[in-house]
């Protein structure tokens, strides 16, 4: 009587853990990007930095960031791209919950660019890193999950979505740090 009690205590406890499973992937696939970003163990800040650090080519700055939740073939990541000073641009996965970079991809330039040129990156006084620190503050905290750059007159400027607590809030900052409204 006690070992079929007990058999069915661990069928019990199986199958509750394996409905919670369910439920908590289902959960997953629901949430929006940001909603998900805001769990995830790696900061975009990190991200930039492991990307940067990566390639033969010395000084290249991160351009453009965007969290991607996991699916089937990947875990959620960042898929950061890097412009180099000889224009070479490489897009860099950089996984959510280790840090790790776990793919690379070398993209055309021209792909990506309509009006930016890598000199354009070089120039600007405040990089994408830098761009992220003053819109999570701006958006009175949260986490910065995608970032974006745009070209503004002769020089740059950054476009980042940033997830709080109940919401999402994109942040623009200048080439000079500044928010622009």
């Amino acid at each position: 009587m006690m070992k079929r009690f007990a058999t069915a205590a661990g069928l019990l406890a199986l199958s509750t853990s394996l409905a919670l499973a369910q439920t908590a992937t289902q959960t997953d696939s629901n949430q929006k990007e940001w909603q998900v970003a805001t769990v995830a163990k790696v900061g975009l800040a990190q991200a930039l930095t492991t990307a940067e650090s990566q390639g033969d080519e010395k000084g290249g700055r991160a351009i453009d960031a965007d969290f991607e939740k996991a699916d089937s073939k990947n875990p959620a990541h960042y898929a950061v791209k890097v412009v180099y000073p000889s224009g070479k641009l490489v897009e860099y996965g950089i996984n959510a919950d280790t840090g790790a970079l776990y793919k690379t991809e070398n993209q055309p330039i021209e792909r990506y660019f309509t009006r930016l040129k890598p000199a354009d990156f070089q120039n600007a006084k405040t990089s994408l890193k830098d761009a992220l620190a003053i819109a999570e503050q701006k958006a009175g905290g949260g986490k910065a999950y995608e970032a974006e750059v745009e070209k503004d007159g002769s020089t740059v400027q950054y476009e980042i979505k940033v997830a709080g607590a109940d919401k999402d809030q994109t942040v623009k900052v200048g080439p000079d740090g500044k928010v622009v409204d």
